[in-house]
């Protein structure tokens, strides 16, 4: 009985499989641009459009002037937004707790001030879970904690203390950042 229950299953687990990867394969080109730890260009679309890019946790990445970024599913997640003089934008997802493969929370505003180098910077703009975000996770990540180590939380939301930890992560002075709390979900920045 067992293994005619398998059989029957198998077959339709298989074709499954298969035709998740081919619809990956098959819309992959057309969901836009992916941010990647790895440095990148802006992102166009074909024929010079700009292009939405998506940034998700543990990514730095950038839109062409023009171009709209996208953070998905940010909770307790901070995004940072570093407008350019040119009217691009780069951007990081910074996680609480490292994604296999990306940024950590100590590394990710490093890779962001890379990603802009030189270029003249207009504004700075931190979004998400401000209240679930002690400053120093940008200098120490949680995971950095060892057996026996306390890791600091915080007590009450601090968008002073996450301005500042940005500003200087990035090298900027503090005027340029703002801070803003927003609930769960997407952000978009234009």
């Amino acid at each position: 009985m067992k293994s005619k229950i398998i059989s029957s299953v198998l077959p339709r687990a298989g074709a499954l499989l298969l035709s998740c990867a081919a619809v990956s394969v098959l819309l992959a080109p057309q969901l836009g641009s992916v941010a990647e730890a790895r440095p990148r260009p802006a992102a166009t679309a074909p024929g010079g459009a700009t292009a939405v890019v998506r940034i998700t946790e543990g990514q730095v990445g950038e839109a062409a002037p023009g171009g709209t970024i996208l953070y998905p599913s940010v909770t307790s997640c901070l995004t940072v937004t570093v407008r350019l003089g040119d009217g691009a934008r780069a951007g990081a997802h910074a996680s609480l707790f490292r994604v296999p493969g990306e940024y950590r929370s100590d590394e990710i505003l490093a890779a962001l001030k890379r990603r802009v180098g030189d270029r003249p910077v207009s504004a700075v703009e931190v979004r998400g879970a401000t209240g679930a975000w002690y400053p120093g996770y940008f200098v120490k990540a949680i995971e950095s904690y060892g057996d026996g180590e306390s890791v600091p939380f915080p007590t009450r939301p601090d968008p002073e203390g996450i301005a500042r930890a940005v500003a200087d992560g990035l090298g900027q002075p503090r005027a340029a950042v703002t801070v803003e709390d927003l609930p769960d979900g997407d952000i978009a920045v234009g």
